[in-house]
């Protein structure tokens, strides 16, 4: 399938990527900005192959993330690739039936996974502010990581995707005690494993439009490492500030988007 698409069309699309690829790094849910763009950059196009496209365009930001805070903290690299062997069996189950989504459903759902996620920061005000020094975390609570974190939020990365990240982030910071900083770091090595094993189920059912892809690619992988240096740098209050912004302005784009709002 080969759309037509305009030169314009390709610009903005690239600066969205762009975009998500920084605030994918930061706190997570780059996705909800990118597969927006994607729905409305290319409207006539199946969900299947928005989604696709999507996940080709967002495995180079997170992985350019993962490299840049792997290379300040290698436990992120260590608990990242335990959880991620997990999701990324999650994410091929998940974008397995991803073609039976209804395009018509996914701004409403996206909204309410937004919803819920800011109503769970607003509650929390020093949630990952810092990690609790209350001793080693246990193995129930790495199992069930494994378990939340890695085969739940997979297979939802692989069904859907928006908001995949900014999900870990708060479960590996509510679950396994970790600061703001360390839980979107360790996110970006499980994003990896969840974009990889969707980006294969997708491309075996060619519903990845590569020619639009490729370009978005650079762009996000740019953010992706920006994002990530600048968040290493200005700590979890950083984190913290963007994940509330970003989710109250896509909350608002997308009411917009809906209802006309």
């Amino acid at each position: 399938m080969s759309p037509d698409i305009s030169l314009t069309t390709l610009l903005l699309l690239c600066l969205a990527a762009a975009a998500a690829g920084w605030i994918d790094a930061v706190v997570g849910g780059g996705g909800l900005l990118q597969l927006p763009a994607l729905l409305v950059g290319l409207p006539h196009l199946p969900p299947a192959h928005i989604l696709g496209t999507n996940k080709a365009v967002a495995i180079c930001g997170t992985t350019a993330a993962a490299v840049a805070y792997t290379r300040r903290d290698p436990m992120t690299l260590r608990a990242g690739l335990r959880i991620g062997a997990a999701a990324l069996v999650g994410s091929l189950a998940g974008a397995f039936f991803a073609s039976g989504i209804n395009s018509a459903v996914l701004r409403p759902l996206i909204m309410a996974v937004l919803l819920a996620v800011l109503a769970f920061v607003l509650l929390r005000p020093t949630f990952g502010a810092t990690a609790p020094s209350s001793g080693p975390v246990t193995r129930r609570r790495v199992l069930t990581a494994i378990a939340v974190a890695g085969l739940g939020i997979g297979f939802y990365d692989g069904l859907i995707g928006p908001g995949t990240g900014t999900f870990l982030v708060i479960a590996l910071a509510a679950i396994l005690h970790m600061d703001l900083v360390t839980a979107s770091g360790t996110s970006k090595v499980i994003n990896v494993c969840t974009n990889v094993g969707a980006l294969v189920t997708f491309s075996l059912q060619g519903a990845v439009l590569w020619q639009v892809a490729a370009p978005m690619a650079v762009f996000n992988l740019a953010g992706g490492a920006t994002g990530a240096r600048m968040a290493l740098k200005r700590g979890s209050g950083f984190v913290r500030g963007v994940l509330v912004v970003v989710v109250v302005s896509l909350v608002c784009k997308l009411a917009f988007d809906q209802w006309g709002w």
